[in-house]
């Protein structure tokens, strides 16, 4: 700051109680910036650690491994405390942003009052011209913490963002794990309702050719066997649907054979909800909102075991 010799009025007292009380606020501003610089430091080397443990995962999914590796499974959590640590520094980051909207209001009331003392009475022509010098530098501050406000804002956002995304994608990961096949990113995740022959308008084709288009399943799981292997191919068939329409929800059908009794049917219908139930929660392990699939059931005498068709939206 600019130095000024004291010109022994009150209003020369007051200036220097101002430049005073600016020299302090200053002192904060550089240390908030100093921190800030060590967060990103802290979060540079947390997130390189981080995608450095996911990449050893996805490497040793990609050439295989077994179901349920255990040496995968620590290697997932490591990677989870890791982006713990970077959550841990965006709390930390929003603790600065509050010390530095606090700053603000108080660069905002050092100018307010500089400014206010142009008015009393009792001045000399030095007096001002320390006012304006004074009034410049607190301008100053005012633009330096402005803009340290806005880098913390854009931060956080942009930190807060990447965390978000990185817990869906470990979800993914930890179901890649559990199978022991690799998937790759995250899918960018209710009761029954009668489905109003959405497998048939599917497979007659009526209601236009668009209406067909639009209406054949997308992927079709068919339960004939335990553990039926759909993972992959239902990751596949949905990221590609969101590569193309990233806005796109889902149509998630449970299609029962209506060949049989009553009481086979009823069991039947309860057997595809469940299936239908099971590939929701596969869904959502894969990253996909569970708001952007709807539920619905329906009979149909071309199956000949229970289905669960996915339709895009």
């Amino acid at each position: 700051m600019t130095a000024a010799q004291s010109t022994g009025t009150l209003v020369g007292q007051k200036v220097a109680q101002l430049r005073g009380e600016l020299a302090t606020l200053r002192d904060n501003v550089q240390r908030r910036n100093e921190s800030l610089q060590k967060i990103r430091r802290t979060t540079t080397e947390n997130a390189q650690r981080y995608h450095g443990t996911v990449a050893a995962i996805n490497a040793r999914l990609q050439l295989g491994t077994t179901p349920g590796n255990p040496v995968l499974v620590g290697q997932w959590n490591t990677a989870q405390s890791e982006l713990d640590r970077i959550g841990l520094d965006i709390v930390e980051m929003n603790g600065l942003a509050n010390a530095v909207a606090a700053d603000s209001a108080m660069v905002s009331y050092l100018l307010e009052t500089t400014r206010a003392t142009y008015g009393l009475q009792g001045a000399i022509d030095d007096d001002h011209r320390q006012l304006a010098v004074l009034e410049d530098e607190t301008n100053r501050t005012l633009v330096m913490i402005d803009r340290l406000l806005n880098e913390l804002s854009e931060d956080v956002g942009r930190q807060t963002a990447y965390v978000g995304n990185e817990r869906r994608n470990l979800t993914v990961l930890s179901l890649a794990i559990k199978n022991g096949e690799y998937y790759g990113q995250g899918l960018s995740s209710r009761a029954y309702f009668p489905a109003t022959s959405l497998v048939a308008a599917a497979r007659s084709g009526s209601g236009g050719d668009l209406a067909a288009a639009e209406r054949r399943p997308l992927v079709v799981v068919r339960f004939d066997r335990a553990d039926v292997p759909y993972q992959q191919a239902l990751y596949n068939a949905v990221s590609r649907a969101l590569e193309r329409h990233p806005q796109a929800t889902f149509d998630l059908v449970a299609v029962t054979p209506s060949q049989g009794t009553p009481a086979e049917n009823a069991l039947n219908a309860s057997k595809a909800k469940r299936h239908a139930d099971d590939v929701l929660r596969t869904l959502t392990e894969m990253g996909l909102s569970a708001n952007r699939v709807n539920l619905s059931a329906t009979t149909s005498a071309d199956a000949a075991t229970s289905e669960v068709h996915i339709y895009v939206q």
